[in-house]
């Protein structure tokens, strides 16, 4: 059983950044009230959101989000199953999607669409539809199960007698039919294939014998071949090799040849700082009668003369400059040899790798044609041949059992699908309760003063008959019966749910049932009923406060103050 404790939510819909918080296990029977647009569905919205990541009515993720703080986002549940405790959390802005089990983060090494399948299929056991049949009855965006399609309505009642595992198999069943079928193709086409091997082999060996003479010279022409292409290689081989011994005799040179460009580029450097400093003497001279440091006079012949120093030193520098070039482009030159030659020299190990591989192919294959000659010599058939004929033959065999085997599998296969199938176990156990249901649902309806034979087929389509036997269908009743029929069959799925622990839970929220649908005997009948539930917390979203206040043990009251929502105290 789902034991729900309480829901909590800040900064969702209308509500603000205070948390509001719902015990839902505190009172048998709660009436929520309040003015529209309070907020009393928001704890249906809330519910909804933290359990399956959307909310019961119609609101898109933005919308969940408080217009007025836009962001902090967050809904709390917290229930219980069995000695285990569960907590889910949800968020947006940031978005956050945590399940606690015992107050200890669960693994969220997954993706958030297999988290949820873990939440769903491996703790509540149900999911958004279910749910919203069997716990949650509303107006408005919800959905009942007599306006739901054929399909879903037995999705829903599959979900609720807790065979929806059989229709899993049969998905998992048709998987494995198809990879069934794959096999078979493929042991029909390998067969096949061996049949063929099979003849080949056989006419192989009828045209050795008959030919043998011609055989031997065949094979003996390609040794022959093989003999005078090895010879190339070798020779090749031993050219490669010598070829490679005489560049790295030519690469003897290229350390000091690169230790050499270093060292010119290192005196490069010093002259060119050396005619910068002269071209700055001069420049300084040419620009300067006074030193700008001790503001004394300079003379004239002294001026001259240290700049026509510097002219003559920076002239030579140029010069060194000039040749250094020359020097260094020659190294350079040897430098881009050296790359050339060590990359011919790659190139040739490559081939020396190539053709070493080459050769002990080609000598394994003369060595193989040798030993199928001396077999030949022998006998007339080579003992290869025949051995291979007879390994084809025993893979034959093999094949054949598989075939048999694939084929067993397949006729199983079909057989548990046609009995996991729609209309196979799932209809026969849907069968056995339909009495059940059928039962329940009237029922019900009677204790709301409906007095109708109600019964749903194993289509789970109604048909419905008054006293007087006349015929009706869900559409043709006033929005009040149609309500009574909804709450009827609200009903009998937790009592179905009870029965198979499918989807038993203590909470059962119902919003505004009340206020539009059902008249002044309908409300009393059914308020009648639900003093009959035990162990469940009911909650009744209402606007007729002073109809029904008494008849509730606690009463919740939401309204707006300065635009957010809050529960009165």
């Amino acid at each position: 059983m789902i034991h729900f404790s309480y829901v909590r939510w800040r900064n969702f819909l209308s509500t603000g950044n205070t948390f509001t918080e719902i015990q839902l296990d505190r009172n048998p029977t709660t009436l929520i009230i309040g003015e529209n647009g309070a907020g009393k569905s928001t704890v249906l919205d809330a519910l909804c959101f933290s359990l399956f990541g959307k909310p019961f009515r119609m609101i898109s993720k933005s919308q969940m989000v408080n217009s007025v703080n836009n962001s902090s986002t967050v809904v709390e549940v917290e229930f219980s199953i069995g000695s285990r405790k569960y907590k889910v959390v949800r968020g947006i802005k940031p978005n956050k999607f945590e399940i606690y089990q015992n107050d200890i983060l669960m693994n969220q090494s997954a993706n958030a669409r297999d988290y949820q399948k873990i939440l769903e299929q491996q703790i509540l056991g149900l999911n958004y539809r279910s749910f919203t049949q069997v716990v949650i009855l509303g107006s408005s965006t919800f959905v009942p199960f007599m306006q739901l399609r054929a399909r879903h309505r037995r999705e829903v009642v599959e979900e609720i007698l807790d065979i929806q595992i059989f229709s899993t198999m049969n998905m998992l069943l048709k998987s494995k039919l198809k990879i069934i079928l794959d096999d078979i193709r493929e042991a029909d086409h390998q067969y096949e294939l061996m049949e063929s091997k099979i003849n080949l082999q056989e006419n192989h060996i009828k045209d050795m014998k008959e030919n043998k003479d011609k055989i031997i010279e065949q094979k003996q022409n390609i040794v022959e071949e093989n003999e005078s292409e090895l010879l190339n290689r070798k020779t090749l081989l031993k050219n490669l090799r010598d070829t490679n011994r005489y560049l790295l005799e030519s690469l003897l040179g290229e350390t000091e040849v690169v230790e050499k460009k270093n060292k010119l580029g290192t005196l490069k450097h010093s002259i060119k700082e050396k005619k910068s400093r002269a071209e700055k003497m001069i420049k300084f001279f040419e620009e300067n009668d006074d030193c700008p440091t001790c503001e004394q006079h300079i003379d004239e012949d002294f001026k001259c003369k240290a700049i026509d120093d510097k002219l003559q030193e920076s002239r030579e520098l140029t010069i060194g400059l000039g040749k250094l070039a020359d020097e260094t482009a020659a190294v350079n030159d040897k430098i881009v040899m050296y790359k050339s030659i060590t990359k011919k020299m790659r190139d040739n190990e490559v081939l020396i790798a190539q053709t070493n591989a080459s050769i002990l192919e080609l000598e394994k294959y003369n060595t193989k044609i040798q030993t199928e000659l001396d077999e030949i010599n022998k006998d007339n058939i080579g003992q290869s041949d025949i051995d291979k004929l007879e390994t084809f033959k025993s893979n034959l065999e093999k094949v054949t059992r598989h075939k048999s085997k694939l084929r067993e599998d397949k006729i199983y296969a079909e057989a548990s699908r046609t009995m996991l199938q729609d209309t196979g176990i799932k209809t026969k156990i849907i069968k056995q309760y339909l009495p059940i249901m059928n039962k329940l649902i009237n029922k019900y309806l009677t204790s709301m003063e409906f007095y109708v034979n109600f019964t749903l087929d194993e289509n789970f389509e109604e048909t419905i008959k008054s006293r007087y036997r006349d015929e009706f269908t869900y559409a043709s009743f006033s929005e009040g019966e149609k309500m009574r029929i909804d709450l009827a069959l609200l009903f009998t799925w937790r009592a179905i749910a009870k029965m198979k622990n499918s989807v038993n839970t203590n909470l059962l929220m119902l919003d505004e049932i009340f206020d539009s649908s059902l008249d002044g005997t309908g409300t009393d009948e059914f308020l009648k009923i639900l003093n009959t539930l035990s162990n469940e917390n009911v909650f009744v979203i209402s606007h007729k406060q002073d109809a029904l206040a008494d008849k509730f043990r606690s009463t919740l009251k939401f309204e707006k103050i300065r635009n957010f929502s809050h529960v009165a105290t």
